[in-house]
């Protein structure tokens, strides 16, 4: 069987080896993460048992991703919040958030970038990274601060303490300057 609804079939060995039955190749960790990249689905099987392990193997990816390159995507304070889900009542709900929180990033990565290349086309600009940099960096944060307000939001309603009408007034006011940010950056790209 060498896929199963469009999908690449991996089969896993109880000698930890890889196989594609698609290209009928082994393939190694970096192998299956270049094809995510590429956008390439797949499901990775125990070769014995048949059991999906796709889950176990995408999460060792990100492990080996993690730990040989000097630039961690995953900082030491989302790991900590996201440990601490584990077990939680809220543990149901993160999985969900964190998927439309990721399309939600790849899509405005997606705009900013075709908007830079309308902004600038092929002029010199477009090729100093800094201020791209500086927008990703800048809309890196307040995904993050979007994300803890929406953790927040859920406590109330898992046992955890309502928060205060100031605090509510000030995370409203935190959003209303994060649109007004965000508003101005687009101004500023279509005067670009």
């Amino acid at each position: 069987m060498a896929k199963a609804d469009g999908e690449i079939v991996i089969k896993k060995y109880a000698n930890r080896r890889l196989y594609n039955t698609g290209t009928s190749t082994y393939v190694t960790l970096e192998d299956l993460a270049k094809m995510v990249k590429k956008g390439e689905d797949f499901i990775v099987q125990d070769a014995k048992s048949g059991e999906d392990i796709t889950h176990s193997v995408l999460t060792q990816i990100i492990f080996e991703q993690e730990s040989k390159t000097g630039n961690t995507l995953l900082p030491i304070s989302f790991l900590r919040q996201l440990i601490s889900y584990y077990g939680d009542q809220m543990q149901m709900v993160v999985p969900s958030f964190l998927e439309h929180s990721m399309k939600a990033f790849t899509e405005q990565q997606t705009q900013m970038r075709e908007q830079m290349t309308k902004a600038f086309g092929d002029h010199p600009l477009s090729k100093n990274l800094q201020m791209p940099i500086q927008l990703m960096e800048e809309q890196v944060k307040r995904n993050t601060e979007m994300f803890q307000q929406a953790m927040q939001m859920f406590s109330p309603f898992l046992g955890g303490q309502q928060p205060a009408k100031e605090t509510r007034k000030a995370e409203a006011k935190d959003i209303d300057e994060l649109k007004e940010q965000l508003r101005s950056l687009q101004s500023k790209l279509d005067n670009l």
